[in-house]
């Protein structure tokens, strides 16, 4: 099932989120992908999803 981040994107635009193993709660945040994880790593012991939110969400139309 699809996740909805709009709540986690509002939130951290432009950071890099570790999210914890339900993808919805977040473990850290930062501008890199370590401070992130250093963040998380503080809260748990397992490893986090990361991932980059975008500054701004651009709706994406392809063509073949």
């Amino acid at each position: 099932m699809a996740k909805d981040w709009t709540k986690i994107w509002e939130k951290y635009k432009g950071l890099w989120v570790a999210l914890d193993e339900d993808e919805e709660t977040v473990l850290g945040a930062g501008k890199t992908v370590r401070e992130a994880l250093e963040e998380a790593k503080k809260k748990t012991d397992k490893t986090p999803y990361l991932t980059r939110m975008p500054e701004k969400l651009v709706a994406y139309v392809g063509v073949l």
